[in-house]
């Protein structure tokens, strides 16, 4: 598999604090890549280092086949989650004059934005002022000025930040148009449904370290607790459910149906298979709904960091 981006043994240090401990990850070529993590556990640093902002202490970025030069900022698009525009110029001269500063020509520059402008309608808004912009205008803004140059490489970190759910939406279309277009992404966010939406492989960071990498699906297989979600339809009710605690460990399940005497979470012990589980259940009750328990990118999220805290 070819990857726009590979980074070994990534170490950062700020005086006596540890950024960043030997981070290496591989960003696989048109993918959408979650990088998480909670807060100061050196995502941003990390994302820094890529764009050249800061310099790693040691080890070494690969994109696109080659160690990473100066030059590979005009091939990368980076949306901060801290805005950054100059409030007092007008939104359309901004606009030209950064995307001139990765590359552009003019013209193309003016040609692209308009569409855009077009797009997310806003352009009503090209010969108005930057402080005149709502927050999500503003970051509507910067979203087009980052990814105008049609960048191989696409860095959102909180991209849904301020946003109502309707351009929210809008955000997520684009991004998942961009991938389609082929662009590579780096994408990362504290909001994990999105990270459910979007992502096909992710990297958990955690007080420096990486904790987890890899695709999403295979991660959720890594975290499954052969837990069963069962609904039960039965005229013995308690008697049911005190036998079932005493032969395995039972939690409340949370999925809805009015047709359910029972609805647990199974799950199952020692050497037990789902194929026995459903045999039991049957010899039981009426099985109305029956489903393995996969766990949630925010569920792998929580445990990853408690396990690593």
């Amino acid at each position: 598999m070819n990857n726009i981006l590979v980074a070994e043994n990534i170490v950062k240090n700020f005086g006596d604090f540890r950024a960043l401990n030997n981070i290496s990850l591989q960003v696989p070529t048109g993918s959408i890549f979650g990088l998480l993590g909670p807060n100061g556990a050196g995502k941003t640093t990390f994302i820094r280092i890529i764009n050249q902002i800061t310099m790693p202490d040691q080890g070494v970025v690969y994109f696109d086949g080659k160690k990473l030069q100066p030059d590979d900022v005009h091939y990368i698009g980076y949306l901060p989650e801290e805005r950054g525009l100059y409030k007092r110029m007008k939104v359309g001269e901004q606009a030209l004059y950064l995307a001139q500063l990765k590359g552009m020509s003019k013209s193309e520059a003016k040609k692209r934005l308009l569409y855009w402008f077009e797009k997310f309608e806003i352009g009503a808004w090209w010969n108005k002022k930057v402080e005149e912009l709502s927050k999500g205008m503003a970051q509507k803004l910067q979203f087009i000025i980052t990814i105008l140059h049609q960048p191989k490489l696409l860095i959102f970190d909180e991209p849904f930040s301020g946003f109502d759910p309707i351009n929210a939406n809008l955000i997520k279309d684009e991004i998942l148009n961009l991938q389609k277009e082929g662009s590579s992404i780096i994408f990362s966010t504290h909001r994990m449904e999105s990270v459910e939406e979007l992502c096909e492989y992710i990297a958990l960071i955690h007080e420096a370290n990486k904790v987890l990498d890899g695709k999403l699906v295979d991660i959720k297989k890594q975290f499954k607790t052969n837990t069963y979600e069962v609904g039960l339809k039965t005229d013995q009710k308690n008697e049911l459910l005190l036998e079932l605690k005493e032969r395995f460990e039972i939690a409340p399940a949370t999925f809805k149906s009015l047709e359910d005497d029972l609805k647990l979470n199974i799950k199952l012990q020692n050497k037990e298979t789902s194929t026995e589980l459903i045999r039991y259940l049957n010899s039981k009750a009426i099985i109305n709904h029956y489903v393995e328990v996969i766990p949630s990118a925010n569920d792998i999220f929580i445990q990853a960091v408690n396990q690593n805290s």
